[in-house]
């Protein structure tokens, strides 16, 4: 294992930071195509991956997840490349693993909604998914994983297979949701869903992805008093409103929808996420990150403010010596009218 702490000793003792949104991060640096969102730049470009890994781990990521996500079987058939299933979850594995080598960083392998779970034929549908689930587990164990993230479940019957796969190979479990509605899928209240998948067995529980931090708080509010364990929030770094309280209900001035590529109008700052940070810590949030969207400019503002002082800090802005804004006030007057304006 990678950490001197394993993630529930860390997370008895403060809160653990965690940076995902490798799908959107890679797509905007031209190594991954929007649309299908498979992860096959783990095969193709490793080094794009390794360097995110590293940006992440300088801004204060505490977690280094294997990027998996959407590297499951169905989602490689679709595009052709099922042949590439175990080499590409078993080299995300050793560039997660290598990057966490860099500092005291934990890691994480990752499964994720899968596409393929059928409510109305839950029996045949989630053998489907377990299949999946345990080719991807299985891997992560053999390559010493800490624990395994679960995440962006929009069923709790698909949650609750996660889970099951997962304490099958004894790691710690994080099972976070991200259904697009008020409620999961097949029509649980997402507090609710917490509840279930904690009873059965997850160690760690929350919400990730879709929803801005406006438009999941008040979700996390209500999950954090339902479960008694550690709880997780990842939320997108986009400006939701309860009239569109999800990234892939935004809708630009014209009408025409943001998600996934025209999103950028609505990104916010990189103080709003660490707002977020201080703000989901004082709810009791223990597991707290950033997903979709997410930038290592975004991870280290968010230490930051949780009173940390990470490796890429010494680069953090320093206005003062700013030729205009800095402070050297009556310089900058005389020199620059009406900047200031």
């Amino acid at each position: 294992m990678a950490g001197e702490l394993p993630l529930l000793e860390r997370l008895q003792r403060d809160v653990v930071l965690c940076a995902e949104g490798y799908l959107f991060e890679l797509e905007r640096r031209g190594y991954l195509q929007s649309g299908p969102f498979v992860p096959e730049v783990v095969l193709d470009y490793p080094d794009a991956v390794r360097e995110l890994h590293r940006e992440f781990l300088r801004a204060g990521a505490e977690v280094m997840v294997a990027f998996t996500y959407y590297g499951h079987r169905a989602k490689l058939r679709m595009i052709g490349r099922e042949d590439d299933l175990e080499p590409l979850n078993r080299n995300a594995l050793k560039l997660a693993k290598e990057a966490a080598e860099g500092g005291d960083a934990l890691v994480a392998g990752n499964i994720c909604n899968t596409w393929a779970y059928d409510p109305d034929s839950p029996e045949s549908s989630g053998e489907d998914v377990r299949g999946m689930y345990r080719e991807q587990v299985g891997w992560a164990v053999e390559a010493g994983v800490d624990f395994v993230i679960a995440e962006t479940n929009d069923y709790l019957g698909e949650a609750l297979i996660g889970v099951e796969v997962i304490r099958e190979h004894g790691l710690p479990s994080i099972v976070t949701f991200a259904s697009t509605s008020e409620t999961t899928m097949d029509g649980y209240e997402l507090d609710e869903a917490c509840k279930r998948v904690e009873d059965a067995g997850a160690d760690v529980v929350g919400l990730n992805c879709s929803r801005g931090p406006a438009t999941m708080f008040p979700i996390l509010e209500r999950v954090r008093a339902a479960v008694s364990c550690p709880v997780a929030a990842q939320p997108v770094p986009y400006r939701t409103t309860p009239e569109e309280p999800t990234f892939v209900s935004l809708h630009r001035e014209d009408g025409s929808r943001a998600f996934p590529v025209a999103l950028d109008p609505f990104v916010l700052t990189r103080n709003e996420m660490a707002e977020f940070a201080v703000a989901a810590r004082d709810l009791g949030v223990g597991f707290i990150g950033i997903c979709c969207g997410g930038a290592p400019h975004h991870v280290r503002s968010m230490a930051e403010a949780l009173g940390r002082t990470v490796p890429a800090s010494r680069y953090s802005p320093a206005m003062e010596l700013h030729p205009v804004l800095g402070e050297n006030v009556k310089e900058r007057d005389r020199r620059y009218t009406g900047w200031q304006d």
